[in-house]
C-alpha cells in the first residue's frame, strides 16, 4: 500500500469509516505497528485493542501488555497473571 493509499484510509478511519478502521487494523497488525494500533485503540476501536494484546504476547512486550492492563483491559492481565505463574 502506497504512502497515499495509507493516509486516505487514515483520513476515511477518522471520519468514521468503520471498514476503513478496520483494515488498518490488519494492516498495522501484520506490520506490528503498535502505534498505530494504539491510535486506532485511543479513538475507540476494541479491535485494535485486541490486536495490541495479541501483538504484545506474540512479542514479549511486557510494557505495553502492563500499559493496557493498566487501563483496564483483562486480558492483558490475564496475560500478565499467566506469565508471572511461569515465573515462578
Amino acid at each position: 500500500m502506497s504512502h497515499d493509499e495509507l493516509s486516505e484510509l487514515r483520513a476515511r478511519a477518522a471520519e468514521g469509516d468503520q471498514d476503513a478502521v478496520g483494515q488498518l487494523v490488519e494492516l498495522a497488525g501484520e506490520r506490528g505497528d503498535l502505534e498505530e494500533l494504539r491510535r486506532l485503540a485511543d479513538a475507540g476501536s476494541r479491535d485494535a485493542v485486541d490486536q495490541l494484546v495479541e501483538l504484545a504476547q506474540e512479542t514479549g512486550n511486557v510494557g505495553e501488555l502492563q500499559r493496557l492492563a493498566e487501563a483496564g483491559n483483562r486480558d492483558a492481565a490475564d496475560i500478565l497473571s499467566e506469565l508471572a505463574e511461569e515465573a515462578e
